[in-house]
């Protein structure tokens, strides 16, 4: 497969039909834990999504002969879909009974579990919502430290945390594509640091056309198809 962030015809995230389409389609599901009484951050929840995408593409179950490997390569070979649903009390139990791995925030806890076939959740998790995954940040954010890496969403796009979280993972993994073995297994080793923040408005622009890996939605759910999302300003593809 290629591993390219923007080729002309063969994005994992375009529009268009392309030869990805042809191919059987998968989805990663990612289940975010919202309580009544304690709900996570919105930033959290951003910044915890997008690591367990990172985690599950580091795993070593996910890669060579591991048991997650095949059914990784054919995500990857075709639409990188990813969906995040909500759960709590027993919901989440039940979803912690499933392989995967749960990543936990400040905040937030996200698991994330081995692609599944668009037509093929598992019960437990396709009974989930995934509506209803608006949180806020009680606090603004912090600035974000510009030597670690930075998913700058599109500050004139209104998402749900839900759809906010996907787009952030696909920032995630399209960074994670472009860098060297090197760069990644350092990465990993450091814990898969990052921020997510909404870009200036005035920087946006900039940002869109500095060549850094960029998600253009096929716009399946929410937002129109073609819309710019993400940028991932890591350190190491400046």
């Amino acid at each position: 497969m290629s591993h390219d962030v923007t080729p002309p015809t063969d994005s994992p995230f375009r529009s268009e039909p392309t030869a990805r389409d042809q191919a059987p389609q998968f989805v990663l599901p990612l289940v975010v834990r919202i309580e009544k009484t304690a709900p996570p951050a919105r930033t959290d929840a951003l910044e915890t999504a997008a690591r367990a995408v990172l985690v599950m593409l580091g795993d070593e179950r996910s890669v060579g002969d591991g048991e997650w490997a095949e059914v990784m390569r054919d995500w990857q070979d075709a639409r990188i879909r990813k969906v995040v649903r909500r759960a709590r009390g027993a919901e989440w139990r039940r979803a912690e009974g499933l392989p995967g791995i749960t990543v936990t925030g400040k905040s937030a806890e996200v698991r994330v579990f081995p692609p599944v076939p668009l037509d093929g959740w598992p019960k437990d998790l396709a009974r989930l919502q995934v509506s209803g995954t608006d949180l806020d940040d009680p606090e603004p954010p912090v600035s974000a430290d510009l030597t670690a890496p930075v998913l700058w969403l599109n500050p004139d796009l209104d998402m749900s945390a839900g759809k906010a979280m996907a787009q952030a993972g696909h920032g995630a993994q399209l960074a994670w594509w472009e860098l060297s073995d090197e760069e990644r297994a350092a990465w990993r080793d450091a814990g898969f640091p990052l921020a997510v923040r909404a870009a200036d408005p005035a920087r946006w622009g900039e940002l869109t056309t500095s060549g850094l890996p960029l998600v253009r939605d096929a716009g399946f759910t929410e937002i129109a198809p073609g819309s710019c999302t993400v940028v991932a300003d890591h350190p190491a593809l400046r």
